[in-house]
């Protein structure tokens, strides 16, 4: 098994922290990760990157080649990225699926047939747990529940170990608010004959 995931989004939404996490999660449960990320120059608002490998065997590359999961936060992520999945899930944010059709794209045009699914991602950090800043937290629930690669122990002890000392709750908070719309993913995907991998 190897699993390959792209998180994208803008400079201060902490994609990198959550695919740090995401990868710290699956080595506690006994498999391989590596992770990899890129960033624009600017502190916050450039273009943000973190992919991660998670394998029951070797990594012998540590890049994302064809990644099964995309997450897309923002539309120009969902447009650099979105184009170049040839299999898989995209998860992107209502609000990016709200922004392409102003900007004349269609989400179709953009994924030729690979599945998309939009959440309420950033909206929910931000008004169900009243901080934007842990929209990367609520991302992560939503992929691990989605793929599977960790369980929700230890995706739970990775957030404790890796995120800033006194978030903690906060955080935890918004890792289950993220695995309980994987859990909404995965009613879309089954009413569209597609079996999720968890």
């Amino acid at each position: 098994m190897r699993v390959e995931f792209r998180l994208s989004g803008s400079g201060g939404q902490g994609l990198l922290l959550a695919g740090i996490v995401l990868a710290d999660a699956a080595i506690q449960d006994g498999k391989n990760a590596v992770q990899t990320q890129s960033y624009g120059p600017e502190a916050r608002g450039g273009s943000s990157k973190a992919e991660v490998v998670i394998s029951d065997g070797d990594i012998d590359y540590p890049k994302a080649t064809e990644p099964d999961f995309l997450l897309a936060l923002t539309v120009d992520a969902f447009r650099t990225y979105g184009p170049s999945m040839k299999k898989g899930i995209i998860i992107t944010d209502t609000s990016v699926a709200a922004d392409l059709p102003s900007a004349g794209t269609r989400l179709e045009a953009l994924t030729a047939g690979v599945r998309v699914i939009t959440l309420p991602i950033l909206e929910t950090a931000s008004k169900k747990l009243g901080r934007a800043v842990v929209a990367n937290m609520l991302a992560l629930g939503v992929l691990g529940g989605l793929s599977g690669v960790a369980s929700p122990k230890a995706l739970r002890e990775a957030v404790r170990s890796r995120v800033p000392k006194g978030t903690e709750d906060l955080n935890l908070a918004a890792l289950e608010a993220g695995l309980a719309l994987a859990e909404e993913a995965k009613a879309q995907l089954a009413a569209s004959g597609v079996r999720p991998r968890a």
